[in-house]
């Protein structure tokens, strides 16, 4: 099967919205078996779509159109997808519904507008959205199947997964069902875990597992792209797969599936009674922004202090300026904030550009005192400041888990 994918929106072909659904998608389809045969970016305009789709239509058995199914005047995909199938649209009336039930549900009378993402092309199927306004729909184009999906990455992604995944692997004849299991991992790069993990594809049946990886640091994500006959065979092949993945990647991994790290410290916390206070420098507060954006998370989070200047962080803590070492901040600001938990992030930055290096001091402290951990990233301020906040996250993790916090990372200089 010839697959391509076509992404809608002027802010996508202009470049002012980085496009990764298309990405996204295209992994999927390859994890899954499937080809990508083209991939198409097109405005948002009547006759460079209808183009467009019918261009599509020619070259490849299904397309996937990812955009244009919003309730604006230049959200153009149900009208264009009419017009190049030569029948009217429709309302959908359970969707009218179910999205009038939406707005009603959040004390909100539903805007005119959005009616008109009820309308689609007449015969058109339905294709449901459990997390949006944006229904989507399959229609068939000059004898190529249309996939229509929305624009937001969540949405989408669910979509895609849930409910045009199976309908592609159906109509290509490949086998039952497929799954992605999903591993998150810090502090190992793409080259070191693809060694670790050698010979994990020959323990399942030829041809229905593909490990992959993606890199996007400080995380590494490794996949175990499966498919077989129906679920019951798929969990059979897949859970001594991921038995062997978990040992032989061991304390590197942070996560799985949909979990993050910050997830699992929270987790971790609730599990043990614990609370939380975060003191951070150069790290900005992005610690405590990753936390507190989680459900839950003004049950566990006490406090959060930041400041770029030493002096000042110790002193926000009840600390004498010259007394910022990450142990003794940690500890004061268990003892000022009442948290079980406490954990002080401190950078130290040197040099400039790409060069630039930071000196990384951990402190944690809970009811049984305090310990230190410290590293060294070079890479420029960026990726200092994200591998800082990812490091104390991940000391932390390891430390509720009862792991060591001292494993060396692959990217921190000795």
């Amino acid at each position: 099967m010839r697959i391509e994918i076509l992404c809608t929106g002027d802010e996508i072909l202009t470049g002012k919205t980085i496009n990764t659904n298309y990405s996204h998608i295209a992994q999927r389809l390859g994890e899954a078996g499937l080809e990508v045969v083209h991939g198409t970016t097109v405005g948002d305009d009547r006759a460079s779509l209808l183009a467009a789709f019918r261009q599509a239509a020619a070259r490849a058995d299904a397309v996937i159109v990812n955009g244009g199914l919003g309730p604006t005047v230049d959200d153009l995909s149900q009208e264009v997808a009419a017009e190049a199938a030569g029948v009217p649209l429709v309302l959908h009336e359970p969707w009218l519904a179910r999205m009038e039930a939406f707005y009603a549900g959040r004390g909100r009378a539903m805007p005119a507008n959005n009616r008109k993402q009820a309308m689609l092309p007449d015969g058109a199927e339905f294709i449901d959205n459990p997390i949006g306004t944006a229904c989507g729909f399959a229609v068939t184009i000059d004898g190529a199947r249309f996939y229509f999906t929305p624009g937001v990455p969540r949405e989408m992604r669910r979509m895609l997964d849930e409910q045009v995944m199976p309908r592609l692997l159906a109509s290509a004849g490949l086998p039952g069902v497929a799954r992605l299991k999903r591993f998150h991992s810090f502090g190992i790069g793409e080259s070191r875990a693809d060694e670790m993990l050698a010979g994990i594809e020959a323990m399942a049946p030829p041809g229905t597992v593909k490990l992959g990886f993606q890199a996007h640091y400080p995380e590494l994500e490794t996949k175990l792209a499966a498919r077989g006959a129906d679920a019951a065979t798929l969990d059979a092949i897949l859970a001594p797969l991921e038995a062997e993945v978990r040992r032989r990647l061991g304390n590197f991994i942070l996560a799985e599936d949909r979990d993050t790290l910050e997830s699992v410290v929270l987790d971790a916390l609730r599990g043990c009674g614990g609370t939380l206070a975060v003191a951070e420098s150069f790290t900005g507060g992005s610690i405590a922004a990753r936390l507190l954006q989680l459900d839950g998370a003004e049950t566990l989070f006490r406090r959060g202090v930041v400041s770029r200047d030493p002096g000042q962080l110790a002193a926000a803590v009840g600390l004498a300026p010259d007394a910022a070492a990450a142990p003794a901040v940690a500890l004061a600001l268990r003892a000022a904030s009442g948290a079980s938990h406490a954990l002080a992030v401190l950078v130290t930055m040197e040099g400039e550009g790409a060069q630039a290096a930071g000196s990384i001091s951990i402190g944690l402290a809970d009811p049984n005192g305090s310990l230190l951990r410290e590293a060294k990233l070079v890479g420029g301020r960026e990726w200092v400041r994200l591998g800082a906040a990812e490091l104390g996250l991940d000391c932390l993790r390891r430390h509720l888990a009862g792991l060591p916090v001292e494993e060396r990372l692959d990217f921190e200089r000795r």
